[in-house]
C-alpha cells in the first residue's frame, strides 16, 4: 500500500481526474488538496480532461505514474516553468525529525522563474526552479516566510506565517502564474515524525486536511475508484515518483 495525496494547482481550469479509465475526481478545482489516503501500490495512467470533456476527449494532461509500495506521495497538476500544464509526482519526506525540530519542504510548480526561499528574512533555499524541490530540518516554531525573485529581494509571494509543529514535515507549493498575476501557496502538513517512540508517521493533517473530495465524513469517493482501477491491472514501467531536491 502507499499513501496518496492529490493537489490541483493550475488556476481556472477545473477537471475530472481519471486513473485507468475510472474516474477518481469529477469538478476538481484549483487550489484543492485532497486527504491523504491509503492505496494499492502500483502504476496508474492518470489522464486530466477539462471539466465534463472526459473521458472519450483528448486530456489536458496524461501521465504513466508509479508509486512504490510503502511512499507517501503526493500528486500535483500544475503549470511548468513556460506555463504549460503538466503533472509531478512527489515522495514525501517522512524520515524522524529529531526533538526539538521540524522538516520544512518547498516545491516550486509555478510558471514562474527561479525563486529564493526566505525565512525571517533570511534565504534558505536558493535557485529553486520549477519542478524542483528543496527541504531541510529546522528548529520548531513560527516563521514568516515569503518569495523572492531568485539572487534579488523583489518579492513573488508572501509573507506567510507558518507555524513549523516539532516532529512534523510542512510541505509548501508554490503555484499559478507570474505572468498572470495569480501566484499562491499552498501547504501540507505530514505529523508523527517524532525521533521519540510513539510516533508513526500519519500521512497528513492540518492544510492537507481541507478539502475532502466527498465533502464530507468517511473514505472520499476517489479512494475507491483509485482502489477499483488498481484492480484492473497496473501496466509496469511509467513515471516513477522520487525524493529529495530535483
Amino acid at each position: 500500500m502507499a499513501t496518496v495525496s492529490v493537489l490541483h494547482g493550475i488556476p481556472g481550469l477545473t477537471v475530472d481526474v481519471y486513473a485507468n479509465g475510472q474516474q477518481l475526481l469529477p469538478d476538481f478545482k484549483p487550489g484543492t488538496l485532497t486527504d491523504p489516503q491509503k492505496l494499492p501500490a502500483g502504476s496508474y495512467d492518470i489522464k486530466v480532461f477539462k471539466d465534463n470533456e472526459g473521458p472519450g476527449g483528448t486530456p489536458a494532461l496524461q501521465k504513466q505514474v508509479d508509486v512504490p509500495a510503502g511512499a507517501n506521495a503526493t500528486l500535483v497538476a500544475h503549470l511548468g516553468a513556460d506555463g504549460t500544464p503538466m503533472l509531478t509526482a512527489y515522495v514525501n519526506d517522512t524520515a524522524p525529525v529529531a526533538a526539538g525540530k521540524a522538516r520544512v519542504t518547498v516545491r516550486h510548480v509555478a510558471a514562474a522563474p527561479a525563486v529564493d526561499v526566505r525565512a525571517n528574512g533570511t534565504p534558505v533555499f536558493s535557485g529553486l526552479t520549477n519542478p524542483k524541490e528543496a527541504k531541510g530540518d529546522v528548529d520548531a516554531g513560527m516563521i514568516k516566510a515569503d518569495v523572492t525573485l531568485a539572487g534579488t529581494s523583489t518579492v513573488a509571494l508572501g509573507p506567510a506565517d507558518l507555524n513549523l509543529a516539532e516532529g512534523t514535515n510542512t510541505i509548501v507549493y508554490a503555484y499559478g502564474s507570474a505572468e498572470a498575476k495569480n501566484l499562491a501557496l499552498k501547504t501540507q502538513t505530514i505529523s508523527g515524525l517524532h525521533s521519540a517512540p510513539g510516533g508513526v508517521p500519519a500521512g497528513g493533517s492540518g492544510a492537507a486536511a481541507e478539502a475532502r473530495a466527498d465533502g464530507g465524513e468517511g473514505t472520499p469517493a476517489w479512494v475507491f475508484g483509485l482502489a477499483a482501477a488498481g484492480a484492473l491491472g497496473l501496466a509496469a514501467g511509467g513515471y516513477r515518483v522520487a525524493s529529495g531536491r530535483r
